[in-house]
């Protein structure tokens, strides 16, 4: 019998979205910041994601490490991104972060809030 395994539920970055956060952080002058994501409630379905650059996590933090980036991802919004690819897009129809989350049933038409 021949089962695929299941995938680990973390939260990815790609490399595109870690370039990114490097740039940004430059920019914003606060070079060397990580990146904190997680969800609160509002927005046009329900719940919204947040986005921050911090130095540090939060005691209670999952710290999730790729590409030279650190995500930190409070408990609770945990349950809500496991899975979750967080990617860059940077083409003609609009620069920004894009949430590729399978926890998410529905979603608005601008990809920054959604329902579980």
């Amino acid at each position: 019998m021949n089962k695929t395994m299941p995938q680990p539920l973390t939260i990815t970055i790609t490399e595109d979205a870690a370039d990114y956060i490097k740039v940004f952080s430059e920019q914003a002058g606060k070079p060397g910041s990580n990146l904190r994501v997680g969800v609160k409630g509002g927005g046009c379905s329900g719940m919204t994601y947040t986005l921050d650059l911090v130095e540090e996590p939060f005691d209670d933090d999952k710290v999730i490490e790729e590409h030279g980036i650190e995500l930190y991802v409070d408990r609770k919004s945990y349950i809500f991104l496991a899975g979750t690819s967080l990617e860059y897009s940077g083409g003609l129809n609009g620069k920004g972060f894009v949430f590729n989350n399978p926890n998410a049933k529905t979603t608005c038409g601008c990809g920054t809030s959604f329902s579980v």
